[in-house]
């Protein structure tokens, strides 16, 4: 028994540790953290980025997203009408027409 209250006796006290800040300040701090927006309404939001695929696959996800939309708005302005079309259909007034087809 005597061995027990050696080997205790051994231990150092724990230190008591100051807090590195004010109480003011941690207590401010808390307030902003509990009012700040959970991650899903930042990700809604476009503040944080959705990170449902792994983060090795994050860039080439977001690499085939823009492909993507470089695509599609290269198709959409493959369709638009020319000015000449614009014109006979009296939407654009010659007058209104780029310089380029003016000249035609």
């Amino acid at each position: 028994m005597s061995a027990t209250v050696a080997s205790t006796a051994a231990i150092p006290p724990k230190p008591v540790r100051k807090q590195s800040i004010d109480p003011e300040a941690a207590q401010k701090l808390e307030k902003s953290l509990a009012q700040r927006p959970d991650k899903h309404d930042l990700i809604e939001r476009n503040i944080l980025k959705d990170d449902s695929v792994a983060p090795s696959l994050q860039a080439a996800k977001e690499k085939l997203q823009r492909s993507q939309l470089e695509d599609k708005l290269e198709h959409a302005l493959q369709a638009r009408p020319k000015p000449e079309e614009l014109v006979k259909e009296g939407i654009l007034k010659e007058s209104d027409a780029p310089p380029a087809w003016q000249s035609y």
